[in-house]
């Protein structure tokens, strides 16, 4: 598919990659790691074309196609969100036009016969290569990536101008995944993603035909979507056949084994400058000191990464809240005519641990800052129980940031003084590390700045934490860090995180935010998604719940069920049963269509074929757009079978559960 051939690779007097031999091969999807600033993001700059090693060269064949998205940094404007997004299926478009364009020439009785005839054998040849690319499933295809990246029906048909940045990043990726490259190049893909957007794109990349190169702060994503590990480190690549989570076992053994040869290395090359220090000046010992020298000249020394620290970090100690730490009772909030909360009741007690989730938009910041008290509801009551400590982090958290003060004054400033001496730990997690503590906060980069803002929350005491997005900006590390020292906090936790290794590893209970609605869901991410797949609530509806029970810690003896369950079961299978069977009843009507009008395709394509079809060019036209329009229809309806041929596989599949 694409080699490196003794690539190297500087920015200035930083070398990222030196004498670098490295392959990928058709179908793999590989995840690039490592550590911030050993040539990633350079890497697939350099693999799309974008990039030039300095010395070596990059091997790919000639007709071969790659998409590559960078992290942020792409715009779109002056088309609807559907139009953006069918250019990148733009030969197909071309051929569609080109075949209209033919029709209108074909009816032309001015056209000769001659000309006649070419033209129709082209016709002919576009439509075959147009049937052949799923040219009648365009719009389906558009519409199915699109509602899987999270783009609403609505949404669709607005313009791409009024898209903010995460929406167009969104919109870019789209474009790329309908371009269907030979070679996919993704930095930081599920950067604007949000849960459902980051696991639909996990299945599109597990089945997708080609090759992927991807770079992810994301381990779930990771482990759910790569074949392969390719580790950039020292300035060299170092592949590992296994997910996310295997790697890291096989690169620590990798890394101790390494350390254990260095440091074997090192006593040897101590032994023998010991030897020449101690006998450099003797001349009977001349031969035997030069021949050392001559030898430790020759030793290829051998390098380790420095060796990151593990940090644990605890919460600074605060008193316990009440039992009841909040209530929601009946809260509505609406912006305009857009109703975000509608009649909302919540009751969060001491220790649970929440995660908020929903689509982008569906509310889950809009609630969060009701839950903090930044900002008022436009009905209902909020109240907040005995001693709460609260705690809140915003989106825009780094924004908040004294630009004024440095990095180490960031944190210094409102720490508890007993929390002083754990700072500079703190800042190595989030990789600042020597002078970068005297750096101002006014200097540093948007993901630094999270980093810092988050670091400065882990030193506040608080009994309830709020957090909204806490690992947008981090990396693995920084990430595990921060999910250490939450997993041991003794506090209140509301989270919303779009990283599912961080949802699935704290929270107890999940609120799903949408609709106006907020349906909380007692259990772990893994629960939530089960009871949504069993077509089942599985929770207190945020409308008539009062309050949640915690989930137990193992399922209880499942009780006999009574007269009055048994009859309610029988009547929800029955209502299955004949949504079941009205589907199969649409599938099967869809089909007989479908079968007529290809019927009715193979009767004009038989008059078609005639000798003297085309002898009449008015006689002709009528039927040529007869044919066209029954190709476009056939599409369509194929389009409407498969969908409902993929609901009722999901519907029986669920019945039968």
């Amino acid at each position: 598919m694409i080699q490196l051939q003794d690539v190297t690779k500087s920015f200035g007097e930083k070398t990222l990659l030196e004498h670098v031999t490295w392959q990928v091969g058709d179908r793999d999807r590989v995840g690039l790691c490592g550590p911030n600033g050993t040539g990633k993001t350079t890497l697939l700059k350099m693999l799309a074309g974008f990039d030039e090693p300095d010395a070596g060269f990059i091997q790919k064949p000639n007709a071969l196609t790659f998409g590559y998205l960078p992290q942020d940094g792409l715009a779109h404007s002056g088309r609807t969100v559907t139009a953006e997004a069918s250019l990148a299926l733009k030969p197909l478009l071309d051929l569609k036009a080109e075949m209209h364009a033919l029709e209108d020439r074909l009816g032309d009785p001015a056209v000769n016969a001659q000309e006649h005839d070419a033209l129709l054998h082209r016709y002919s040849d576009a439509q075959d290569q147009f049937r052949l690319g799923d040219g009648y499933q365009i719009d389906l295809k558009v519409a199915t990536v699109l509602r899987g990246l999270g783009f609403e029906p609505e949404v669709q048909d607005q313009l791409t101008d009024h898209l903010s940045g995460g929406w167009q990043m969104r919109l870019a990726l789209a474009k790329l995944l309908l371009s269907a490259p030979d070679l996919l190049l993704l930095d930081e893909p599920t950067n604007h993603l949000d849960l459902d957007a980051r696991n639909w794109l996990e299945e599109y990349l597990v089945a997708y035909p080609r090759s992927v190169i991807l770079v992810s702060h994301d381990r779930y994503f990771l482990d759910a979507v790569v074949t392969h590990i390719a580790d950039l480190s020292l300035r060299t690549i170092t592949d590992y056949h296994c997910n996310y989570s295997k790697y890291l076992g096989e690169r620590d053994a990798r890394l101790e084994r390494l350390r254990d040869s260095k440091r074997r290395q090192d006593e040897e090359v101590q032994r023998v400058e010991d030897f020449i220090n101690r006998f450099r000046y003797q001349a009977t010992k001349a031969a035997q000191v030069q021949s050392r020298i001559k030898m430790l000249e020759k030793v290829e020394r051998i390098e380790v990464p420095p060796e990151r620290k593990r940090i644990h970090f605890q919460f600074p100690a605060s008193a316990k809240s009440g039992r009841m730490v909040q209530e929601l009772k009946g809260v509505r909030k609406a912006y305009g005519e857009k109703l975000v909360l509608d009649r909302v009741h919540l009751h969060i007690e001491r220790g649970d641990r929440i995660a908020l989730v929903g689509h982008n938009g569906a509310g889950k910041s809009t609630l969060m800052r009701m839950l903090s008290g930044e900002e008022a509801p436009d009905a209902g009551e909020r109240n907040v129980g005995h001693q709460v400590v609260m705690q809140y982090f915003a989106q825009d958290e780094a924004t908040r940031l004294e630009p004024a003060l440095t990095v180490y004054e960031t944190l210094s400033d409102g720490s508890p003084n007993n929390m002083v001496p754990a700072i500079r730990n703190i800042l190595g997690g989030f990789l600042f590390t020597g002078d970068d503590v005297y750096k101002k906060a006014g200097v540093l980069s948007g993901g630094e700045r999270t980093r810092l803002a988050v670091a400065r929350m882990l030193l506040r005491p608080s009994n309830t934490l709020l957090l909204d997005e806490p690992t947008n900006h981090l990396d693995i590390d920084s990430k595990e860090v921060l999910l250490d020292a939450l997993a041991d906090y003794g506090g209140t936790l509301i989270f919303v995180s779009h990283d599912r290794y961080f949802v699935e590893r704290l929270a107890t209970k999940i609120i799903e935010v949408g609709n106006g609605k907020a349906i909380l869901y007692p259990g772990t991410y893994e629960s939530y998604l089960w009871s949504k797949a069993q077509g089942s609530a599985g929770a207190s509806r945020a409308s008539g719940a009062s309050r949640a029970t915690k989930a137990p810690a193992a399922p209880a003896a499942p009780a006999a069920p009574s007269y009055d369950e048994r009859k309610r079961d029988n009547v929800e299978k029955k209502k299955r049963e004949r949504a079941l069977k009205a589907l199969k009843d649409r599938v099967a009507d869809l089909e007989a269509r479908i079968a007529d009008r290809e019927r009715a395709i193979k009767e004009v394509e038989q008059t078609m074929s005639a000798p003297e079809f085309y002898g009449n060019h008015e006689a002709s036209k009528p039927v040529l757009a007869q044919h066209q329009a029954l190709m476009w229809e056939v599409g369509e309806l194929l389009s409407q079978w498969e969908m409902l041929q993929s609901e009722a596989e999901q519907f029986s599949d669920l019945q039968n559960s």
